[in-house]
């Protein structure tokens, strides 16, 4: 019997497949994927992405923070208000995403 390096925990492999699998079960719900596309565009606050999506201000702040987690959005703060935007990783994601 063969012996697969993805299905050894400590190969490289296996940790993307880890990895990948988060980043799958994070992006296939719906209403991640909106606001994933409406920070595709420019970066925005809770109070705005409100204003594009019919979810309430703690949902929203939820999904953005498991994607935070993820290095998909990063956050920072003007004023009052946290901005969040796509990061270098999470633009790489969405663009590959969005050609399908």
């Amino acid at each position: 019997m063969s012996s697969y390096s993805c299905c050894s925990k400590s190969s490289k492999e296996s940790k993307k497949i880890s990895f990948l699998s988060t980043l799958l079960k994070l992006v296939t719900e719906e209403s991640r994927l909106k606001l994933l596309c409406i920070l595709k565009e420019k970066e925005h606050c809770v109070c705005e992405l409100m204003k594009h999506v019919d979810m309430s201000q703690s949902l929203i702040s939820h999904h953005l923070k498991d994607l935070k987690e993820a290095g998909i959005v990063e956050a920072h703060k003007k004023g009052l208000y946290v901005y969040y935007s796509l990061t270098k990783q999470g633009k790489h994601i969405i663009n590959l995403l969005f050609k399908i």
